[in-house]
């Protein structure tokens, strides 16, 4: 079976599972349906509030994508462990035998997907939801705007990304969000408070550094979301492993 081969059925295999195929669907539509309300009820209103140096219009654009990664993280879970329900590996592994093969085109529309709809999703939430800032709106040319868009998606794969890797190695999606999704959660949060500045390199904190106009910390917004990169490929790289020595 060709590579293209492989990622055609690949990428059928996620739009026939209605988990991964609807926590795809939910990225979009989680995000921009908060971001559309706090923006209409709330959104001046807490622009007014934050009116000094030290706010960060843009950042506050992108709140919704807190809930938006969690969608990330179960469509990254749920399109690889379908592999490990009733005997699927077997299956997939017969049609085409090079693990390698298998993993990394299944990586490939997992991330690719993942970019696709998270850069729709994040343009659509900051230009839907700056439609009811009034005077405070942001545009595309502001600072900080447009790569905070484009990075938004890059982010949003990136979280798909490590939960596939790190569904691969426990080889189910409940263990794997009710590990990432605390440690996005509540963890982060409580280690930034007690570390300092150690905070800045995990995951979610160094990532989302590319929406903000301002950078905070140590880490500037690629380097923030390179270090999130580096994150995914140590999950990606744990579960090639556990892929290739593991038996099906």
């Amino acid at each position: 079976m060709s590579t293209t081969a492989v990622l055609h059925s690949e990428w059928i295999k996620i739009r026939s599972l209605r988990g991964s195929f609807g926590s795809l669907v939910s990225v979009f539509a989680a995000t921009v349906a908060i971001t559309l309300l706090v923006m209409a009820s709330i959104g001046q209103e807490e622009a007014r509030g934050e009116g000094g140096s030290g706010s960060d219009h843009l950042f506050f654009a992108f709140y919704a994508l807190n809930f938006g990664q969690i969608a990330a993280l179960a469509f990254g879970a749920t399109a690889v462990s379908c592999e490990f329900l009733n005997g699927a590996l077997r299956v997939s592994l017969t049609a085409v035998p090079d693990r390698n093969r298998l993993y990394l085109s299944k990586l490939a529309v997992i991330g690719a997907s993942a970019f696709a709809v998270g850069t729709l999703t994040t343009f659509t939430a900051f230009l839907g939801g700056q439609a009811f800032m009034g005077s405070y709106a942001l545009g595309l040319g502001d600072a900080g705007a447009l790569r905070a868009c484009l990075g938004g998606g890059a982010y949003l794969a990136l979280m798909a990304l490590s939960a596939a890797g790190l569904t691969a190695v426990l080889r189910s999606a409940v263990a794997v969000l009710s590990i990432l999704v605390p440690f996005l959660l509540i963890v982060s949060f409580v280690v930034g408070d007690v570390a300092g500045n150690v905070a800045d390199f995990l995951p979610d904190r160094a990532g989302q550094q590319v929406l903000r106009q301002q950078a905070v910390g140590s880490l500037g917004p690629w380097a923030g979301l390179a270090v999130c990169a580096l994150w995914a490929a140590v999950a990606v790289l744990a579960g090639w492993w556990a892929l290739r020595r593991r038996d099906a």
